[in-house]
């Protein structure tokens, strides 16, 4: 193993108001926004404490960018980061700081909705703190996806090996999403850890990757946070031409979108004992 990995901070970023971004339909277990937020940051806080005990040298420290979420949900996630042995902090944005950079027609010629602009300002967030603060791998999330235990653990051990093996570094996506599979693609599978790693070329805007990919490639993320693209992670998967991004055969974390969605639930898991897991934060 060549590629010794130093450091891994989580970005998570939430936003409790916001129900569904582009769509309206009901969500998997059909509960408040802030249920699945909670839930999400538990199994992603479940998740760091496995990693750290397997990875005692490895520094981990967990960050919230949340925007307009309620006090009292905002009060119950520094509640579950208090609860933590690793650095952990909460920034509140402001999305006048990037209003101005954000184009106000998209790739479909319609205007960019308010959610939509809020989104993209905590992408931007996300990726200056990464750029600015972090000194290794980063894990970008968002607030409705439910991690197995082992996620962390895996991911890391993983982006070792492959990264040693290929010699270059990755992006690596925790879900194995049903989309994924609507496309006759080639592919190249890999080992990883426990899991096999199929090479993808979408993701969600959800992803694990290092502070190098995001330095190389800054142009094409804050694309991704001035424009709204259609599909909006166009900027992503132009990077993958480029370079390796592999998703986990079965998953190690869920998208909690709505039932029937493609983006959504992943195959040959049982994610209700997941959810009914996470339930004690």
């Amino acid at each position: 193993i060549s590629r010794k990995v130093k450091a891994l901070t989580v970005i998570f970023r939430s936003c409790t108001k916001v129900d569904m971004l582009t769509q309206n339909k009901k969500r998997l277990f059909d509960r408040n926004k802030s249920e699945y937020t909670f839930r999400s940051l538990n199994s992603i806080i479940m998740s760091l404490n496995q990693a750290k005990m397997a990875f005692p040298k490895i520094k981990f420290d967990i960050v919230i960018i949340d925007y307009n979420s309620k006090k009292e949900d905002l009060e119950q996630m520094k509640k579950q980061l208090n609860k933590t042995n690793f650095k952990n902090s909460v920034i509140t944005l402001d999305i006048n700081e990037f209003l101005d950079n954000i184009k106000k027609v998209n790739a479909k010629n319609e205007k960019v909705t308010e959610n939509q602009m809020s989104n993209m300002s905590n992408i931007h967030k996300s990726l200056l703190f990464a750029k600015n603060e972090c000194s290794d791998l980063i894990y970008f999330v968002e607030d409705d996806y439910l991690h197995r235990q082992e996620a962390i653990n895996e991911m890391i051990l993983t982006y070792e090996r492959i990264s040693s093996q290929l010699n270059r570094e990755l992006i690596l996506c925790p879900a194995d999403y049903p989309y994924l599979y609507t496309k006759i693609d080639s592919t190249n599978i890999f080992l990883g850890a426990n899991k096999h790693w199929r090479k993808v070329e979408e993701t969600l805007c959800t992803f694990l990757t290092s502070k190098i990919i995001v330095e190389k490639y800054w142009n094409k993320f804050i694309w991704m946070c001035n424009f709204e693209h259609y599909p909006f992670e166009q900027p992503l998967h132009d990077i993958y031409k480029s370079e390796y991004c592999l998703s986990p055969i079965p998953s190690l974390a869920i998208h909690l979108t709505n039932i029937n969605s493609i983006f959504g639930l992943s195959p040959n898991i049982n994610w209700k004992k997941i959810w009914e897991e996470n339930k004690n934060y």
